[in-house]
This record gives C-alpha cells, sequence and structure tokens, in this order.
C-alpha cells in the first residue's frame, strides 16, 4: 500500500468537489440571500483541506496505483467528499448539527435521497441548489467525473474506474479511460439538458428544472419541495419525470449507442430487456390492484400514480407523488422488491442491480439442468456470450455479503431503539439508495427522528450501496493497508 497516492487522489477529489460550489454559490448572489458567505467558507475551507492532502501525497504517480491503492481511494473518497459537502449545511445552520450535514451530503452525493430536512421551502435556494447538485456530481459518480477532466488520472485510472463503476463488469467504451469517462458524462450531460428544458416548456421555474433533474437522472430523489413532485399535482411532469428516470435506470453504455445510430441496442441487451419487462409488468399490475381497490376512480390515474411510483423505486430514485402506504398491501410488497432489485449495471440507479438478479436465475436454471444432466457441459450465458465461472462465482458472493450487511445493519439500528419495521425498511432504503421507505421513514416522513448514532450507521450504507459493498469492506482488512 502507496498511501501517498491515495492522499494525492482524495486531494484532487476534494478539489473538484469545492469547486463545483461556485454554482450555489452563483444562485446565493443572486438572491442575496443569507447562505452566501456558509457557501464561500466552505468551498474555500474544502480547498484549504483538499490541498493538505495533496502536500501528503505530493511526488506520486498515479500510474504507480494498484489494486490497493485504488480500492483505498474510492472507498475513503465518498466519505472524503461528503465529509466536504456537508459543510455549507451545518456553517449555514441549516442543520442542527454536522452529523445530520455529513447524513445529508452522503445522501445527495450517494444518490440516495434520504433527509433529515424538515421544512425544505424555507431553506435559502444557494443551499438547495448545493444539495442537489450533489446528486447529480454523484450519479455518474465522483471517479468518473474527475477521470473525465484531470489527465493526470488517465494512467492508473482503468483501475479507479473498476473500483467504482456498478455492475460485475464494468464496461469501456474506448481504450482510452479518459475517452470512456468523458463519453458517459457526455451522454449523461446531454440527456439533463433535454429533461430540464422539457420541464421549463411545461412550465417549471429553471431552479427548479435544474433541481428535479439533478435528482431524475442521479436517480436520487431530493427535490426544492416539501411535498416532492407530488406538490405539482401535474402529469405532465409526472410522464416527464418518469420517463428520464426510466432511462436513468438503464445502462448509459445503451444510450451511447443508440446516440451514434445503434437504434436495436436497448433491445439486443438481454439485462435492458429483463429491467424493461419488471417495470411494464409491475406498472400493469400496480395499476390495476389500485383501480381495483378503488384508490383512484379511472385506469389513467392508476397507471399514471403506479407508473410513477414502480419507476421511482426500481430506479431506487425515490421521488413520490403519492403516500403509498396508503395502497393495498401486495403493492406495498412489490414496491420493497423492487427496492432491492434496482436499475441496471452501468445506470446511476442503485440496488443489487438487474444482470445481478437475471444472472441467479440463469445459473439456477444451469444447475437444475446439471442435475438433470450430470454428463452435459453447461453454461450460462448472457447476450449470447459464455459467463466466465469466476463472474458468477462473485456474483453469488456478492448476495452472500449482501445479505450479511443487510442483517448486520438492521440488528445495529433495532438495537439503537428504532422499530423493527424502520430498522428493516431504513436499512433496505439506504443499502439500496432509495431514500423514502417505510414505517417512520416512509414515503410522508423522513430520518430526522433516527438517532445520532443510526445516522451514522446509515451513512455508512449509503456509501457501501453506491459501490456495492466491496470498497468499504476491503477499508476495514487489514491486508489493504500491509506494506
Amino acid at each position: 500500500m502507496r498511501v501517498g497516492i491515495v492522499y494525492k487522489i482524495l486531494g484532487l477529489l476534494g478539489i473538484v468537489v469545492s469547486l463545483w460550489m461556485l454554482w450555489p454559490i452563483f444562485w446565493a448572489a443572486i438572491d442575496g440571500s443569507d447562505d452566501l458567505f456558509p457557501l464561500l467558507y466552505s468551498m474555500v475551507l474544502g480547498l484549504a483541506i483538499s490541498g493538505v492532502f495533496l502536500l501528503l501525497g505530493r511526488g506520486k504517480k498515479a500510474g504507480d496505483m494498484g489494486p490497493r491503492e485504488a480500492f483505498a481511494a474510492v472507498g475513503l473518497s465518498w466519505f472524503f467528499v461528503s465529509a466536504i459537502g456537508g459543510l455549507p449545511l451545518w456553517l449555514h445552520g441549516t442543520l442542527p448539527s454536522y452529523t445530520d450535514a455529513f447524513f445529508e451530503a452522503a445522501s445527495g452525493f450517494t444518490t440516495t435521497g434520504a433527509s433529515v430536512l424538515i421544512d425544505i421551502q424555507s431553506v435559502p435556494r444557494g443551499i438547495l441548489f448545493w444539495r442537489s447538485l450533489t446528486h447529480w456530481l454523484g450519479g455518474m459518480g465522483i471517479i468518473v467525473l474527475s477521470l473525465a477532466i484531470l489527465p493526470m488520472l488517465g494512467v492508473g485510472g482503468m483501475q479507479l474506474y473498476k473500483a467504482e463503476v456498478p455492475g460485475p463488469v464494468p464496461e469501456k467504451l474506448t481504450p482510452r479511460i479518459q475517452h470512456t469517462a468523458l463519453l458517459l458524462w457526455g451522454v449523461y450531460v446531454l440527456l439533463s439538458a433535454l429533461e430540464t428544458g422539457l420541464l421549463f416548456l411545461g412550465g417549471m421555474n429553471i431552479f427548479e428544472a435544474l433541481t428535479h433533474t439533478f435528482g431524475t437522472m442521479a436517480t436520487g430523489g431530493f427535490s426544492p419541495l416539501n411535498a416532492s413532485i407530488g406538490q405539482y399535482g401535474n402529469a405532465y411532469f409526472d410522464w416527464v419525470i418518469i420517463l428520464f428516470m426510466f432511462l436513468a435506470g438503464a445502462n448509459f453504455t445503451l444510450h451511447f449507442q443508440i446516440l451514434k445510430g445503434d437504434i436495436s441496442a436497448w433491445w439486443r441487451d438481454e439485462e435492458f430487456r429483463f429491467y424493461a419487462s419488471l417495470v411494464v409488468g409491475g406498472v400493469l399490475s400496480v395499476a390495476a390492484f389500485l383501480l381495483l381497490s378503488g384508490n383512484y376512480d379511472t385506469f389513467l390515474d392508476a397507471l399514471r400514480f403506479g407508473a410513477f411510483q414502480v419507476v421511482s423505486i426500481i430506479t431506487t430514485t425515490g421521488y413520490v407523488t403519492a403516500d403509498y402506504e396508503t395502497w393495498p398491501f401486495y403493492v406495498q410488497v412489490l414496491l420493497l422488491v423492487f427496492m432491492f432489485i434496482g436499475g441496471c449495471a452501468g445506470s446511476t440507479g442503485g440496488g443489487i442491480k438487474n444482470v445481478r438478479i437475471l444472472m441467479l436465475f440463469k445459473e439456477i436454471y444451469a444447475e437444475l439442468m446439471r442435475l438433470l444432466h450430470p454428463k452435459a457441459v453447461i453454461y450460462t450465458r448472457l447476450n449470447d456470450q459464455v459467463v466466465s465461472r469466476e463472474v458468477v462465482s462473485s456474483i453469488l458472493v456478492f448476495f452472500s455479503i449482501y445479505i450479511v450487511v443487510f442483517t448486520v445493519g438492521t440488528i445495529i439500528m433495532a438495537g439503537l431503539g428504532v422499530d423493527v419495521l424502520t430498522a428493516i425498511a431504513s436499512v433496505a432504503a439506504t443499502l439500496n439508495n432509495i431514500g423514502p421507505g417505510l414505517g417512520s421513514v416512509g414515503p410522508t416522513d423522513n430520518y430526522a427522528s433516527i438517532p445520532m448514532a443510526g445516522k451514522w450507521v446509515l451513512s455508512v450504507c449509503m456509501v457501501m450501496g453506491r459501490l456495492e459493498l466491496y470498497e468499504v469492506l476491503l477499508l476495514f482488512v487489514p491486508a489493504t493497508w500491509r506494506r
């Protein structure tokens, strides 16, 4: 382990994140609100702390980076940027404690959307813009953003890219990792601009259009409104956001291929077909149950509200337009299942990922066939390609670790005095980067009532969920730090 390289990476990432505070400073300056100086102080403090880390790592080169340094840098970077990102909320007094500020920032960067803010609309626009911007920065990835704009990371960048990008096998669009990062961010920016334009044309002001786009494309869910998207009661906004939540939950590599003119890229991909089938089936069944149970009078209303919540949950966005805790029990259970499935590999969505669920089903079927035909050589395939036993094994190990982490997190939360339903739902909602859960963290509640120790536990769950467990767990393995 060459710790100096880790210091250097953390310093560079901290500088990148701190400089992005210029945008909320712009909003605060326009409004002349009292959050201007707290934002300025936070940016300066963030740059100073990052500068110290750069000095500690001076003379080190990214090209000397190995797997240990990459895993450590990625795992620590999300806690580091959350520590910097929470400064404006704490220094301004938006939140009473640094614990709450760190929780809110970690929720933003990991695109979880779990909040401890009660009266959101009383908060100045500069702070709210920063809060939503953390979503957008974390959605495609802090490391991927830094790879795109910092050439000095390009040499050892593949190690960082593999450690951060979600999915069992991260994909490269081009041989050069910096070019891949630029292309992914290009698609991300293009879709974000398109959604912002559609929301603005529909009647949202530019501030709300931008902040809701940040929450949608990052599948985060922070809104500058107390009642989230439901406060508008606008079918046009609902359907626009449904469309872009669905796109954000799909693999961005496929979007790039579509933009290049390969219009069949979506339908050739097995994971996308599986994801689309789950969404369509879930929407239709939820709409039918909502109509039959009398929650809505017309099928169009049931379809609209059902589609919004299904897509919001399976993509782990967490926006709400209705209190789904009042819906039929079947619907609540289905939404709970979708919380765990999440989006696709290579998307901004959280959760276990559709490709892992699909591979699990395929491996179960293959194992049954091996029992029936002991002498046959049966492979597991995805997109007509044989999946190596190493990848299959890693997916099965991931499920095992996931169950252990979820169980331990739930036990800890229950031990802190949280009721059982809330303990289960809060860990599920943060580990899968969703935000709203059930119980006292349901769609009409927030995380303000969670004990202080519980907020730190859930903050770790959020980072673990965003980095798919391994990078955070490796921080606690002595061999990672051995020289």
